[in-house]
């Protein structure tokens, strides 16, 4: 059986948001502030938030939507953990 991804979102203490993928965000997060196994872009960074989460389902769809929201500015990620924008899996190009 296939675990279920998700794509989620934590805002540092300067309002930094860092996107990431996981199968357990209560885990994840929980790693992210122990600060040892968690982004070493996270460290020292703290205290973090969870602004945001949202089930994907497979780990491919989840890194492609992770690479898309990466390449966002900071106001389009802003207008995602407000909810005022619809989530989409960008588009498979073929080569």
């Amino acid at each position: 059986m296939s675990k279920i991804w998700h794509l989620y979102l934590v805002r540092t203490s300067k309002g930094h948001l860092y996107t990431g993928i996981t199968t357990d965000v209560a885990r994840r997060f929980s790693e992210h502030c122990d600060g040892v196994r968690g982004a070493k872009a996270l460290r020292g960074r703290g205290p973090l938030q969870l602004a945001f989460s949202i089930e994907v389902g497979s780990r491919t769809d989840a890194q492609r939507l992770e690479i898309a929201i990466k390449r966002w500015p900071k106001a389009r990620k802003e207008q995602l953990v407000a909810g005022n924008l619809a989530l989409e899996l960008p588009a498979v190009t073929e080569k």
